[in-house]
């Protein structure tokens, strides 16, 4: 029995690792029970306080996560690019989904049902193993979003947004503008005043309305850069 590996998602699955490791038997049925859902830039397509359908991966396409504040304010907190996954926390939970997930572009995403999510974590060791290293960057992440609500400069927040911490895309991946600045919950004419000042730096490039990663240290050594000392800058 075989897949049809020509369709984009049997295709995704063939990329990872721990699909590779799986008998045969078990690599037509996870791709057979896999689905994809599509939506429009804009399109809430997962919402908070709904039941949790499984593990997600962006095919293609960028959404964010974004978690409901008081006061009914929402605040993005992180991109996912195409080609990574995201929610293992919340498909190794019973609870409802804590999170909406936004599509900034037209997006689809691909679905590994929890029963498929759940058989595999009792019987897979390379499924563990990926799923470890999700929980490993999601932690570093975590960390990185508390850091990011102290930064003191807009300058700061982009650079921090920007950085591996909290993009894990690939480096030639261009966000546009307008998609940092939902990210990083600033407007699109600071983010703009931020760039020039970044590009200026040679830690970005802008071309066309898009900003593409040049230097991932110097990114994070001006997002980590500590405060001055009061009596600092006197003379």
């Amino acid at each position: 029995m075989f897949h049809d590996i020509s369709r984009p998602s049997s295709q995704f699955l063939h990329m990872q690792r721990w699909f590779a490791d799986l008998p045969q038997e078990t690599q037509v049925r996870v791709a057979d029970k896999v689905f994809t859902l599509q939506g429009s830039k804009g399109d809430v397509m997962l919402r908070a306080g709904e039941e949790v359908q499984g593990w997600y991966a962006v095919l293609s396409g960028l959404v964010k996560l974004q978690s409901q504040s008081s006061g009914s304010r929402r605040s993005a907190y992180l991109g996912i690019p195409g080609g990574e996954w995201f929610g293992e926390g919340s498909a190794m939970k019973n609870d409802p989904r804590r999170y909406d997930v936004v599509a900034l572009r037209d997006s689809e995403l691909l679905c590994l049902p929890r029963a498929e999510f759940a058989d595999l974590r009792a019987t897979s060791l390379k499924f563990n193993q990926a799923i470890a290293e999700q929980l490993n960057m999601r932690l570093g992440q975590a960390m990185a979003i508390i850091e990011t609500m102290r930064l003191r400069t807009p300058e700061q927040r982009v650079a921090m947004y920007l950085g591996r911490h909290l993009w894990h895309g690939p480096r030639k991946l261009s966000l546009s503008q307008e998609e940092l600045g939902i990210l990083a919950g600033l407007s699109r004419q600071t983010v703009n005043q931020v760039l020039k000042a970044l590009e200026h730096q040679g830690l970005v490039s802008l071309e066309f309305g898009r900003v593409s990663i040049l230097s991932d240290e110097g990114l994070m050594a001006l997002a980590m850069k500590p405060e001055p000392e009061p009596g600092d800058d006197a003379d």
